[in-house]
């Protein structure tokens, strides 16, 4: 119900500040689980498209967007995000778990494999958690681009701005192979960031986002 008000809420705001234009929807099926495989440009990604599409999305999001901004904070609580520590196996796979569920009870279910956000605006290597997900459950993966939202709140911003956004829907993508199996669960990643990158049209970099940060740092 929380969700719902907050949606009826945030719909007209995203449109009016974002003015979206939105391709690919009809390959959101209008029932049972699927996988949303996103690229992340901004902390405001795992928002938007929740807010945009007309079924429920639960989307996987850092632990600190759960704390410290207030606006983060706010965004992902009613969005009903699950929170995500990176820096913790544990709490990774729970995570995991926990979308698993969703996916079986036929939920849509929203990930970044990339894990952070881009710091430059390039796609990078996925994480194999997607793969897990979607050889685990045996639900399709939907590769989604977006493009501008790092426009409309930018890293170190507090509030969002008014800009336009994309967001582009691919057709989905269905696997096989053993999720237990290193191998088969990087294959299937890097499939799947193939597929958001022929989308997104980004430079591909294949080496993970969170490295390119802490060497930078």
């Amino acid at each position: 119900m929380l969700y719902q008000v907050v949606k009826f809420a945030a719909a007209p705001l995203a449109n009016v500040m974002c003015r979206p234009h939105i391709s690919g929807a009809a390959n959101v099926p209008r029932a049972g689980g699927a996988i949303l495989a996103a690229n992340h440009l901004s902390m405001i990604d795992s928002f938007l498209l929740p807010a945009l599409l007309p079924r429920h999305v639960t989307f996987a999001a850092k632990s600190e967007y759960f704390s410290g901004n207030p606006v983060s904070q706010w965004f992902m609580r009613l969005g009903g995000s699950l929170p995500t520590d990176r820096d913790s196996a544990h709490a990774a796979q729970a995570m995991l778990d926990a979308a698993a569920g969703l996916l079986e009870s036929g939920e849509l279910f929203g990930i970044h494999p990339e894990g952070t956000r881009s710091p430059d605006g390039r796609l990078y290597r996925g994480k194999i958690g997607v793969a897990w997900l979607a050889l685990k459950t045996g639900k399709p993966v939907l590769p989604v681009a977006l493009s501008g939202t790092e426009k409309v709140m930018p890293m170190g911003a507090r509030v969002p701005r008014p800009a336009r956004i994309g967001i582009t829907i691919g057709e989905p993508m269905w696997f096989e192979g053993d999720y237990k199996n290193a191998r088969d669960r990087r294959r299937v990643t890097d499939e799947i960031m193939a597929a958001i990158q022929q989308l997104s049209g980004q430079e591909y970099v294949s080496a993970y986002a969170a490295s390119v940060k802490a060497a930078a740092s």
